[in-house]
């Protein structure tokens, strides 16, 4: 293991030159102090966990001190915000500080979110508060441990910095890691500004370092675009089957990579409703629960359109129809898991559908009711769950379907409850226990917030003294409104 000055720094997207990003330094925010972080996060750059409690690790990710080997840059992009083209986004308020190379030859990026103003930051103080640097940790961290394909967080570091959003607030900042930081809307930029020979040369740099096995294809850029669908397909379907809500699906917020990234205002459901929207600003549903698997396509389309120098069109709306039967299949797959069924049958997708109408506008739990379903026999567990439903009768008529499918399984309970409990998270990062820890925290007691994120890092596991992590949400608590301010 490393100590933190003793890191590894190979930066190439700074080597890619002025064109795609701004060299600016840290701006350090004032009296820092580590609210939480995550050793799993470290280990994935072979940083010492003891390192946390090395003064330079905060004073790091403050932005008081900086290694001599990174190089800040602030990466210039585009986007559809809400569907409406913006020409020039980029980094307003979080600088990539350089690529740390693990042992295993790994590439990660460390990147400081409230780091201060950029070229980028139009009408903005380039800081962030708290509250959003806790949820993007408390998020980011909890989705790897469910299996999500996510960006990563090390830690939050919080400060006496005065910062106004609705209210005066305090700034700190969140380091972030991910194997690139590249976005769809790095494609639109250069597209839109017609500088298409560096389109390619960002096209060249994913496919080099990101997608390496497409460059023997015969068209290696639509080979990568295959890619990013599929990787969004599977993401979208995780999101999908266990009820996370991202709630600002731009097209500046969708990572090259297909994985989880800008985390605003989300949530995961409490009681199911497929047109649940987590973000109070968006007035007409375009970021609901149900709306993100055709808004996934939608911004692969914008992606497609970037694409167009480097892809012939027919290719391209080829490449496009793939999508859905992707997603499909890979969600499919997740029901199954989720409902302890192994064998595929031609009616499942009918009785996860039939479950999903029965569960809309009820009081079913969307995570409470799989790991219950999983407790005991199936025929047991359904006529304890059966009185959260209002059509009664309906439920009757699926759990006799779930019963009888169940048994074709053929196993016992104790291998039915060991495996769908591999696949049911008991404990699941709901607004109302992230806010309590937000709540701690701004008063300056951390303690809440680091055992909430170690209760969500091992979320499938009987956790004897935590049990009120999983129980039900207050009614309060499902209702909170939760913007994009940061």
């Amino acid at each position: 293991m490393k100590d933190i000055d003793e890191l590894i720094f190979d930066n190439r997207f700074a080597r890619l030159g002025d064109e795609f990003s701004t060299y600016v330094l840290p701006e350090p925010i004032e009296n820092p102090r580590l609210v939480v972080a995550s050793t799993d996060a470290m280990a994935l750059i072979d940083l010492d966990p003891a390192e946390v409690e090395n003064e330079l690790f905060t004073q790091i990710f403050s932005g008081h001190k900086l290694w001599a080997e990174a190089a800040p840059r602030a990466m210039v992009y585009s986007g559809h915000q809400f569907g409406g083209y913006t020409a020039r986004l980029g980094d307003g308020r979080g600088l990539l500080l350089g690529e740390v190379v693990n042992d295993a030859g790994q590439y990660w990026d460390l990147h400081l979110k409230g780091a201060g103003l950029t070229p980028y930051s139009r009408m903005g103080d380039g800081r962030a508060v708290l509250r959003s640097s806790i949820r993007e940790f408390l998020a980011s961290e909890h989705l790897h441990a469910l299996g999500f394909p996510t960006s990563r967080a090390m830690c939050v570091v919080g400060s006496d910095t005065p910062v106004w959003r609705e209210k005066q607030e305090r700034a700190a900042m969140l380091l972030r890691m991910a194997p690139s930081h590249i976005r769809f809307g790095h494609f639109e930029y250069f597209y839109y500004t017609r500088q298409h020979e560096l389109l390619k040369q960002l096209a060249d740099y994913v496919l080099s370092n990101h997608y390496a096995p497409c460059q023997s294809q015969d068209k290696p850029y639509l080979a990568m675009f295959r890619q990013v669908i599929e990787r969004n397909a599977e993401m979208i379907a995780y999101w999908q089957a266990y009820g996370f809500c991202h709630g600002v699906m731009n097209t500046d917020n969708m990572s090259i990579l297909g994985i989880t990234f800008d985390f605003g205002p989300y949530a995961f459901l409490d009681d199911f409703d497929a047109n649940h929207i987590c973000n109070h600003s968006d007035d007409s549903g375009r970021y609901s629960f149900s709306n993100q698997v055709p808004i996934a396509h939608w911004n692969l389309s914008a992606l497609g359109q970037a694409l167009v120098p480097l892809i012939e069109i027919d290719d391209l709306r080829e490449a496009l129809g793939l999508f859905l039967p992707l997603y499909q299949a890979h969600y499919l797959d997740l029901m199954r898991r989720r409902l302890g069924f192994v064998a595929a049958e031609d009616g499942d997708e009918a009785v996860v559908q039939r479950l999903l109408q029965l569960m809309q506008g009820g009081a079913v739990d969307y995570t409470r009711f799989f790991r219950e379903l999983g407790d005991t026999p199936a025929a047991d567990a359904v006529a304890r769950l059966r009185d959260d439903f209002i059509d009664i009768k309906g439920f009757d008529a699926w759990a006799a379907d779930y019963v009888s499918r169940s048994q074709r399984e053929g196993d016992d309970q104790v291998a039915r409850k060991a495996r769908m409990h591999a696949a049911n998270p008991k404990y699941i990062l709901r607004n109302y226990l992230a806010q309590q820890a937000i709540e701690a925290a701004e008063q300056g007691d951390y303690g809440p917030v680091r055992e909430l994120h170690q209760v969500l890092s091992k979320p499938f596991d009987e956790q004897p003294g935590f049990e009120r992590y999983a129980e039900r949400p207050p009614e309060w608590g499902k209702h909170l409104e939760i913007s994009c301010s940061s």
